[in-house]
């Protein structure tokens, strides 16, 4: 039987992605939510609210590298998810089109402000909204101590730097 002290070096992993990847969520929902013009009425202009979204793009991608070269290269050795043909480097290429999609928006509005089209902002996030948030959470969920035992003794676990 395990510990809580167990479970809880168990889902180190979960735990710390959970962190990031809801923090992601909120961004977006911002993001999508202020794209109707309503940034105005929160005393934004439209230059700060790109900002925002080029932030939220600059982070995920961020995110994205470091997991790339330094955590699913570890995690593919035993488990298959995360190997350079699965899914969720399938999640991380389909989100980073619409990364790029909305860089090009972002980019756009930067020179001509006055093309600034909520529709067109809002069909950008539409687009990758649900890879986006399935991947964050599917990702949670096979990090998760359940799931990591099924993999790696607790000593190997702690040794994933995260």
């Amino acid at each position: 039987m395990s510990s809580s002290r167990d479970e809880t070096r168990w889902n180190r992993l979960a735990d710390s992605m959970t962190y990031f990847h809801e923090h992601f969520k909120h961004e977006f929902n911002a993001v999508y939510e202020l794209a109707d013009g309503s940034f105005a009425k929160r005393g934004m202009s439209l230059p700060m609210y790109l900002r925002l979204a080029s932030q939220l793009a600059r982070g995920l991608t961020t995110h994205h590298t470091i997991e790339e070269r330094y955590i699913f290269p570890i995690l593919a050795k035993r488990m298959t998810s995360f190997k350079d043909d699965e899914v969720h480097l399938k999640s991380h290429e389909a989100i980073h089109h619409g990364l790029d999609a909305l860089s090009a928006l972002i980019r756009k509005w930067s020179e001509e402000p006055s093309k600034y089209s909520p529709e067109e902002m809002r069909a950008c996030l539409n687009s990758w909204r649900e890879v986006l948030f399935k991947h964050l959470d599917q990702e949670v969920q096979d990090l998760s101590g359940e799931n990591m035992k099924k993999y790696w003794t607790l000593e190997e676990l702690e040794r994933i730097p995260i």
